[in-house]
């Protein structure tokens, strides 16, 4: 068998990324697209999307520093866009690949416009899913009005406070085990009906997390801000957000779709940040047909 096809077949694999272990994730056939999870720290396993695995190869990226993955000398510091990059950049090489799709949600997305800023030539295309074009006092404010008006929409439900609790704690996060809290304890505000599907929801709560810093290893914050930047992406692009998404919704999906060249929009009418979960085959179908009409 070629390294190209045991590098792409299902299960589980392993690569040594200079001394850092890189944990990725094979499912499906088809055109390769390459997954890159949110957080950043979130496992992996939240991302799958068995409904495109009929019709493109998965390659869910457990990134450096989270999960089975290898850590950086740093950690929890160190890990900045352009480090998930480098680790893309040796992930791609190993797969044999000549050029993919790659898919980043959430702050994965962040990491997948400086893939589509810095390394044009290595994709087919770019799919930013529930992201946004900037980090830091602008986009915590958007969320700060959102998290309000997901608070008014569901007033009285059972849980509502604990929900609330969770998103100001966000900022003092310090372990894995308080990561993991409050993945678990934010999820019924990132889905746009949670009180109505609890049991339908119910496997999301098997997420775990590892705390990453958001700091480079001088310590100095790794922020985003990529509008200006945001015309020179060649790549074809597909942006896809929920309607309900509290953190990174159709504000941010309109200014990722004006700004880059030509890009695609799709807004799941139906969804908050999980719409691979909460409409699976609309989901799917965005996706898979932007990735058979790029594929090379």
């Amino acid at each position: 068998m070629s390294n190209h096809q045991t590098a792409l077949s299902p299960g589980t694999h392993t690569v040594d990324l200079g001394n850092v272990a890189q944990r990725y994730h094979v499912a499906g056939s088809g055109p390769v697209v390459l997954a890159h999870p949110g957080g950043p720290g979130l496992s992996w396993e939240y991302l799958r999307m068995p409904a495109a695995e009929s019709h493109v190869t998965m390659v869910y990226v457990e990134p450096i520093g989270t999960g089975a993955s290898g850590r950086l000398p740093a950690h929890p510091h160190g890990y900045t866009r352009e480090r998930y990059a480098q680790a893309l950049d040796g992930l791609i090489d190993h797969l044999g690949a000549d050029r993919v799709h790659l898919l980043g949600h959430s702050h994965g997305g962040f990491v997948a416009q400086h893939y589509a800023l810095t390394r044009p030539d290595r994709l087919a295309g770019v799919i930013l899913y529930d992201s946004a074009p900037v980090t830091g006092p602008e986009h915590y404010a958007e969320a700060a009005r959102n998290m309000e008006e997901f608070a008014r929409r569901n007033a009285g439900r059972p849980g509502l406070d604990g929900v609330l609790a969770t998103w100001e704690s966000l900022g003092a996060l310090a372990d894995d085990e308080g990561t993991t809290r409050a993945a678990r304890g934010i999820l019924p505000a990132y889905l746009a009906d949670y009180w109505d599907h609890q049991e339908r929801y119910a496997p999301l709560f098997a997420i775990t997390g590892t705390y990453i810093s958001g700091l480079d290893d001088r310590l100095a914050p790794d922020l985003v801000d990529d509008r200006d930047a945001l015309g020179s992406i060649r790549a074809p692009a597909l942006v896809v957000a929920g309607r309900h998404d509290v953190i990174c919704g159709p504000r941010w999906a309109g200014e990722l779709a004006a700004g880059i060249p030509r890009a695609d929009l799709v807004v799941l009418e139906n969804s908050g940040h999980l719409g691979h979960v909460e409409e699976p085959d609309a989901f799917a179908r965005a996706v898979t047909t932007f990735v058979s009409a790029t594929a090379r």
